[in-house]
């Protein structure tokens, strides 16, 4: 039997499958007890977040007036640590060249339908040049793995074409990176290379069922590709950024896994993930999620992303377009904090001239443009943010975590998102959509605290408005 370690650098100890088989049968015998889910609840309104095994409990709970509980929980924590604040980003897709046999991805090797592309340099700067001109600042890069089409030194030379780009007022101000598991030397390389957040979705934490998942390609390894994260930050990559595909596998398993996960980082590296990801298994080309049979129904999609912000209440959380736009406004306010807009997952997807037939990776829901976005969530109360400062200011990994525990992140975060959406309303946003800003902001900054960063606010956002751009606090 391999023992449970938080603090173990190997994968198996970590994410030890029988600490997480014991803490499903502990839950399904404990869904019904009040007194252990009553500790639990007011274990977790301290806001400092549950373990696994009690996470697990709460997702189990099937009695109603605790569920309920357990969402309003998530709204109140929501709204203490990430307020009303929305950041928008992309995904770009660089190429879908890939080596492995992911049984779930239709830019697995085998795949013979799908058209193969590579973005040139060239093409890079029409991707990105499109997406300035919807108004995003911030992207996620996506590739598939191949070390002879795509090695890391493409990767490298596509962020600083991206980051090389300025069209009218636009710029992107943050490249996340989706990239396969790789070497501490090549993560130095994305630190140096100036990257955001490094993602990788682990698909499912279950090691019999991804090895399954993964029968060819270097992605079969297991530990390798469990320990990525580890292997980031000693390469200096502050923030990591997990996920599991849900409905590859038994979804109380991957849960507790991924609230694993963040406790191994925050109690073995210092400082947990900085993003959670939900996304759910979609039909694309080769590939039908029904063979999968481990679908998750909207509720309980609902009550993982309530439930994992519980656990990790500093954690950001993502969801994506594969997700309806219904199934996206519930989810909101029970913990996301990061949503994509205007999103393509094709290579070339941005750009109608070099946009190849069937490369998509997956079937996106939500297909509205940017601004359709934007308008809506200003509508639900919301405000967009385009924000990257903090990436800039050099507040990241534990620097960002403690400003973000101690609360103290309002200061900034509310008036730079603010101003960035106000950078939004003037230089892209449609009449009826920058009609709706300006009164979301009027209104917004009179809620920030400080009266001197509120005064400052309001000024640089009247500097804006004559002109002026890249404001931060």
């Amino acid at each position: 039997m391999t023992m449970y370690n938080m603090m173990s650098p190997k994968a198996e100890e970590f994410i030890s499958d029988e600490e997480i088989r014991d803490c499903l049968d502990y839950a399904e015998k404990n869904k019904h007890n009040r007194e252990l889910i009553d500790q639990i609840l007011e274990k977790a309104r301290k806001m400092k977040g549950v373990s696994h095994r009690e996470a697990l409990v709460l997702l189990d709970c099937d009695l109603e007036d605790k569920n309920q509980e357990i969402y309003a929980l998530a709204r109140k924590i929501k709204e203490e640590f990430y307020g009303n604040r929305i950041v928008m980003f992309a995904p770009l897709y660089l190429s879908n060249y890939c080596i492995n046999g992911c049984e779930y991805c239709p830019y697995h090797l085998k795949n013979k339908h799908i058209p193969r592309k590579k973005l040139t340099q060239e093409e890079i700067v029409a991707e990105v040049t499109a997406l300035q001109d919807m108004g995003h600042k911030r992207l996620a890069i996506e590739s598939g793995e191949d070390p002879v089409n795509n090695p890391i030194e493409y990767i490298l030379e596509s962020i600083q074409t991206i980051y090389s780009i300025k069209h009218k007022n636009g710029a992107i101000r943050r490249v996340n990176v989706n990239i396969a598991a790789t070497t501490v030397e090549n993560y130095r390389k994305l630190k140096e290379a100036g990257i955001g957040t490094y993602i990788l979705f682990q698909e499912t934490y279950n090691k019999e069922s991804y090895e399954k998942l993964h029968p060819t390609g270097p992605k079969h390894d297991y530990a390798y590709h469990t320990e990525a994260m580890d292997r980031a930050m000693d390469g200096g990559i502050d923030d990591v950024g997990l996920g599991v595909l849900f409905g590859l596998n038994n979804y109380r398993y991957d849960f507790t896994g991924i609230i694993m996960h963040a406790e191994h980082l925050e109690a073995y590296k210092g400082v947990g993930p900085h993003t959670i990801s939900v996304p759910r298994v979609r039909r694309a080309d080769d590939i039908d999620p029904d063979v999968f049979d481990n679908g998750i129904s909207d509720d309980m999609f609902a009550k993982i992303v309530a439930c994992i912000r519980i656990a990790v209440p500093y954690t950001g959380m993502i969801v994506s377009t594969r997700e309806s736009q219904k199934s996206r406004e519930r989810v909101l306010d029970l913990g996301i904090s990061q949503i994509s807009g205007g999103s393509r997952t094709s290579v070339g997807g941005y750009t109608e001239a070099i946009r190849p037939e069937d490369t998509t990776q997956f079937d996106v829901d939500d297909r509205r443009t940017l601004d359709e976005v934007v308008h809506w969530l200003m509508d639900l109360g919301y405000v967009p943010s385009f924000c990257t400062a903090c990436y800039r200011e050099g507040r990241t990994g534990d620097r960002f975590m403690s400003l973000l525990k101690s609360k103290q992140i309002v200061n900034c975060c509310h008036p730079n998102a603010l101003m960035t959406l106000k950078e939004y309303l003037e230089d892209y946003a449609s009449p009826e959509t920058k009609a709706v800003g300006e009164a979301l902001i009027a209104k917004e900054l009179k809620t920030i605290p400080n009266e001197i960063v509120r005064r400052k606010a309001t000024e640089y956002i009247e500097n804006i408005h004559e002109g002026q751009r890249d404001f931060r606090f």
